[in-house]
C-alpha cells in the first residue's frame, strides 16, 4: 500500500444535485496522480460509519488512502441520505434509516453525477463498493441487492443491523431477513467477497463475524479474516483496504 516512490492522488470536495435527497449533497474523491481527465480508471464507492461523513476516512491520515498505489479512484460520499435537513443520525430505528436509504442516492444520483463528470470505467467489472462500521453494513447491503452494478464488495468492521438483531445500542430491526441473505437468482454473482474485522473491536464485537458465519450458512463465498490487536481503528481500516484493493479490478 505505502510505496515510497509513488506520486499520491489528489483529493476533492465538490457537491451534487440529488434527487433522492432533494437537495445539494457533498462527496470526496481521490484521484489518482496520473489522473488527467482522459484515461478512464475503475471506481470504489467507500462508505463511512455512523457520525461520519465524506471527509472523515479520506483526511484521517492514519487510514493512508492516499499512499494506495493501485491506479483506481475512490468516492466518499455522505452517507446520510435524508430529505429532512433537520434530521440527525442517532442510535435509534427512526434516526438510522437514511443510512439505509443511501442505496438509492448511490444509485440514482452519485453514480450518475461521478460517471459524468470524471472519467471512470463503468460496468461491475470495474466498480465496487465497500465501506466500514455502518458504512460496511450498507456496502453489504448495496452488493447484496445489486451484484449487476457492483463486482466486487467488502465490509471493515460492519455494524449490526443487516439482519434482525440486538446490540448495546439499540435493537435491529435488520435489513433483511437471514434467508434473504443472498444474491438475486437473476444477477450475476460478484467477483469478490471480503469481510473483515479487528479481534480487540470493541463497538461491533463479534457481529462481524456472524455475518461471516451467516454467509457461509447461505453458501456465499467470500473472504473473512481477522485483524490481530485491531480495535474499531484506522489499524483495521488500514488493513481491511489493503486486503480489498489487493483483490479487485484483476
Amino acid at each position: 500500500m505505502e510505496n515510497s516512490t509513488a506520486k499520491y492522488g489528489t483529493v476533492k470536495h465538490e457537491t451534487y444535485y440529488s434527487n433522492t435527497c432533494r437537495m445539494k449533497r457533498p462527496f470526496s474523491i481521490l484521484l489518482p496522480s496520473s489522473y488527467d481527465g482522459v484515461k478512464k480508471f475503475p471506481v470504489v464507492y467507500f462508505q463511512h460509519g455512523i457520525f461520519g461523513d465524506e471527509n472523515c476516512l479520506i483526511h484521517d491520515e492514519n487510514n493512508k488512502f492516499k499512499e494506495i498505489n493501485k491506479e483506481m479512484i475512490i468516492v466518499f460520499g455522505h452517507m446520510y441520505a435524508t430529505d429532512n435537513p433537520e434530521q440527525k443520525p442517532a442510535f435509534d430505528e427512526k434516526a438510522v434509516l437514511p443510512y439505509d436509504n443511501f442505496i438509492n442516492e448511490l444509485i440514482n444520483d452519485l453514480m450518475p453525477y461521478i460517471e459524468s463528470h470524471y472519467a471512470v470505467l463503468t460496468g461491475r467489472d470495474n466498480t465496487a463498493v465497500c465501506g466500514f462500521s455502518m458504512g460496511g453494513r450498507e456496502s453489504l447491503y448495496i452488493g447484496l441487492q445489486r451484484p449487476d452494478l457492483f463486482g466486487y464488495i467488502g465490509a471493515i468492521a460492519p455494524a449490526p443491523g443487516l439482519v434482525p438483531g440486538k446490540d448495546s445500542y439499540m435493537t435491529h430491526k435488520g435489513m433483511l431477513q437471514e434467508n434473504e441473505v443472498k444474491f438475486p437468482k437473476q444477477m450475476p454473482l460478484p467477483h469478490f467477497v471480503m469481510i473483515c474485522c479487528g479481534t480487540q473491536d470493541s463497538v461491533v464485537g463479534k457481529f462481524p463475524l456472524s455475518y461471516h458465519e451467516l454467509f457461509t450458512k447461505n453458501g456465499i463465498e467470500h473472504l473473512w479474516f481477522e485483524i490481530e490487536a485491531a480495535d474499531h481503528n484506522s489499524d483495521a481500516i488500514r488493513e481491511g483496504v489493503v486486503r480489498f484493493v489487493q483483490n479487485i479490478f484483476q
